[in-house]
């Protein structure tokens, strides 16, 4: 039987690429770029603080670090309870010993459950860059434009400071760039297109693309991969090395990764979180910064 004429038809098809956000710049037609302070690349670290719910919806896809097992899971559940009650206290005490400053990118639920966390990650002066509104509140082409721009506004009013957005499971649809810069946001996290950030175009203000890239989570590479944490400590130090090696050819750089509190903030873990911290700060040309350092001095660099 033959396919209908229906199934190959895409609405976004077009010369060049799907989306209207970022134009065909691969980095070997490029001139390289220098940072004002002489930095070679920029690290990123990422924290993400979310609420997972008992018993979350499967639409319009579960959240890659949601409940396993039939309800009530409670093993998976009490162990992400854990990172919010126990390991995020550790990785802000290893961060703070190095006056290292990472974005912690934190859902509206837990401001709402949470205060004191959310108190204690303030007075440490981490960035706080929104991440939606909980792990079930997935962004995607399903949702009406009113539907989502609720979404947004939610996590807005949790976080009326933040410029940096994170969406939950950093899923999107087609908008939802459009609505974040007319909510004030300024960076995002969701895209990893490049080894530098982007300026997005958006129906308004530009937003810029930190790439925060998925190979060096440490959820997809200790938990999904089961690989060791010498493993994982080895990965992200060798793409920070790689970065400032590259930079007479390629420019500066930037890079993200995350550290998720119920992952790495276990015990057994602590010594890898410290091997990376300590190898990244005694990396000659790279400096760790936030999400908005990061965008604000490529942004300061190709003005």
């Amino acid at each position: 039987m033959p396919l209908p004429d229906e199934y190959l038809v895409y609405p976004h098809r077009k010369h060049g690429f799907d989306n209207p956000h970022y134009d065909w710049d691969p980095a070997d037609r490029r001139d390289p770029i220098g940072l004002k302070d002489g930095t070679k690349s920029i690290a990123t670290i990422i924290v993400p603080v979310e609420f997972f719910p008992l018993n979350p919806p499967a639409v319009p896809f579960k959240h890659p670090g949601a409940m396993k097992t039939p309800y009530p899971d409670l093993r998976h559940f009490t162990v992400r309870d854990y990172g919010n009650r126990v390991g995020i206290f550790r990785l802000l005490r290893e961060l703070n010993r190095r006056n290292l400053k990472a974005t912690f990118a934190i859902n509206a639920e837990v401001a709402d459950r949470y205060p004191p966390l959310i108190a204690e990650i303030q007075s440490s002066h981490h960035e706080i860059a929104a991440h939606g509104v909980s792990t079930v509140h997935i962004h995607h082409d399903g949702l009406n434009e009113d539907e989502e721009r609720a979404l947004i506004e939610t996590a807005r009013k949790a976080f009326p400071a933040a410029t940096s957005w994170m969406s939950p499971a950093r899923n999107e649809s087609y908008r939802t760039l459009d609505l974040l810069a007319e909510a004030g946001f300024t960076a995002c996290l969701d895209w990893e297109a490049d080894q530098r950030p982007l300026a997005f175009k958006t129906s308004s203000n530009p937003i810029w693309a930190l790439p925060l890239y998925g190979e060096l989570g440490d959820f997809k590479l200790l938990i999904d991969r089961s690989q060791s944490e010498e493993e994982w400590a080895a990965q992200i130090i060798e793409t920070a090395r790689y970065h400032v090696d590259q930079y007479e050819s390629e420019g500066a750089s930037a890079f993200a990764f995350t550290m998720t509190p119920y992952v790495l903030g276990q015990p057994f873990r602590i010594k890898a979180v410290r091997q990376v911290l300590d190898a990244l700060m005694a990396m000659e040309g790279l400096a760790v910064r936030s999400s908005a350092e990061s965008c604000a001095a490529f942004r300061e660099a190709l003005s």
